[in-house]
């Protein structure tokens, strides 16, 4: 006969989703460990290649006979041919960058790092790819979807108009605290749902938004009511931002983002700063979550407004198991890499 187990507590919910964050950030810190120090004895081994001047063509031999040896020695390594002329590619390509670069590759697993040598030419655009596949968890496939999107040059055009709407010292903060990308597969959707129910689920797991929106985030209320003119208004969801001193509105969107959405957004930063900021606060910001968004309708929808507004995406993909991810492409790299002949 099965024990039947009835859970009471008042707070069991809030003590499930604590104890899962902390094995997801374990498994994290784990899976980037694994990875720097696979990387760091492959730097190693293209360090000493790289310093022994041996180069595709009449060093071929030596490579190729280090090869066999070390397979014997390390059966489970990827050691092939192929493998070794790409650590000696990886230090050489890196072994002068800045240290953002440096550690932004460290803790990528191995695929994805052969990958960025193979198809990315720009350091900066390898930042920024190394970058987002470690914050995100991106599997190798995804990374060269990534990559054939041209998604770094994308980047590069902006989804708001923080610069010119804030001072530069402000400007420059602000950029630091909003992502283009938010992940919401913490809320565990896998069917299309309405704005409303978006809102009740991200109110419900109020404190999982928090912590993916970053540090310094209050929550206010959601369906904040503005009242002006013998009008209602009212704001999704308002946060207050510690470090910017500013109220932060935000809009939820199912749909992909449209130029109107701006003007709407505009009206409640103006009411906001009139009705509702503090004396030593900072002018309120706004922020519209859709689907997805093309970067040229969002930056027409911004000239000439003169509220500082950003236009950012949202996922509602099922967070990853990301140490079985980056194990299982790490494996997959090294077999690959092991099937190339001698």
């Amino acid at each position: 006969m099965s024990e039947v187990i009835n859970i009471n507590h008042p707070e069991y919910g809030e003590i499930l989703q604590q104890a899962v964050a902390e094995i997801h950030a374990a498994r994290n810190v784990l899976a980037r460990q694994l990875a720097k120090t696979t990387n760091a004895v492959y730097w190693n081994l293209g360090k000493l290649l790289f310093e022994k001047q041996l180069a595709e063509g009449y060093g071929s031999g030596v490579v190729n006979q280090l090869s066999i040896d070390l397979k014997k020695e390390f059966p489970d390594m990827g050691v092939s041919p192929r493998n070794l002329w790409d650590m000696k590619r990886f230090y050489e390509r890196y072994h002068l960058a800045d240290e953002k670069l440096r550690q932004a590759v460290a803790v990528l697993p191995w695929g994805h790092n052969v990958l960025l040598i193979n198809k990315v030419q720009s350091l900066d655009a390898v930042t920024f790819y190394a970058i987002e596949a470690v914050n995100k968890g991106w599997s190798r496939d995804w990374l060269l979807n990534a990559i054939k999107m041209d998604s770094y040059a994308q980047k590069q055009i902006q989804s708001h108009n923080f610069s010119e709407t804030l001072p530069i010292a402000q400007a420059d903060y602000v950029n630091g605290v909003f992502k283009d990308t938010y992940n919401l597969g913490f809320l565990g959707i896998t069917e299309k749902v309405k704005e409303s129910d978006l809102e009740k689920r991200l109110v419900e797991k109020i404190k999982s938004f928090v912590l993916e929106l970053g540090k310094g985030f209050s929550f206010i209320g959601n369906q904040y009511r503005l009242e002006y003119n013998n009008k209602e208004y009212f704001v999704d969801m308002l946060f207050f931002h510690r470090g910017l001193q500013s109220l932060v509105a935000m809009e939820l969107k199912i749909g992909s983002f449209k130029p109107e959405y701006v003007g709407k957004m505009n009206v409640y930063l103006s009411l906001l700063d009139k009705l509702e900021k503090g004396e030593n606060e900072n002018q309120s910001i706004g922020i519209i979550l859709c689907a997805d968004k093309d970067h040229l309708d969002v930056e027409i929808a911004l000239q000439d407004i003169n509220k500082p507004i950003g236009v950012a995406e949202y996922q509602l993909l099922l967070p990853k198991d990301e140490l079985h991810t980056l194990l299982r492409n790490e494996i997959k790299a090294i077999q690959e890499n092991n099937q190339e002949q001698p």
